[in-house]
């Protein structure tokens, strides 16, 4: 699992994705063992980084499904959760602090 989670995670920021942040959910009542939240650039980076992702994790990972808008893309891996926001939605909806909450307040992990 470490090693999917470190593929995600390059892609991510090889592709300049900023603030990203790992959340070890796995003791946790929640739906994945792990959340990725990373910041884009932009709406246009946004939709970039899904390309990247797609590009460079399939076949190896499937892609059970993918909302998308131009400013925030959730991207399930089954297993894993993907939150790519732009830096105003991000702040808007402040994921860091419902899922610090389900990590008994400890802060995700930055890259």
């Amino acid at each position: 699992m470490q090693n999917r989670i470190e593929k995600i995670t390059d892609v991510l920021d090889k592709n300049k994705a900023e603030n990203i942040e790992v959340f070890d959910l796995r003791e946790k009542n929640y739906f994945v063992d792990y959340a990725i939240i990373a910041s884009s650039l932009g709406s246009r980076h946004t939709s970039a980084l899904l390309d990247h992702l797609k590009n460079e994790l399939k076949p190896a990972e499937k892609f059970n499904a993918v909302d998308e808008s131009s400013d925030w893309i959730v991207v399930d891996l089954g297993d894993v959760l993907i939150h790519i926001m732009t830096p105003e939605y991000r702040v808007k909806y402040d994921m860091e602090s419902f899922l610090a909450s389900l990590s008994n307040g400890k802060e995700g992990m930055p890259l």
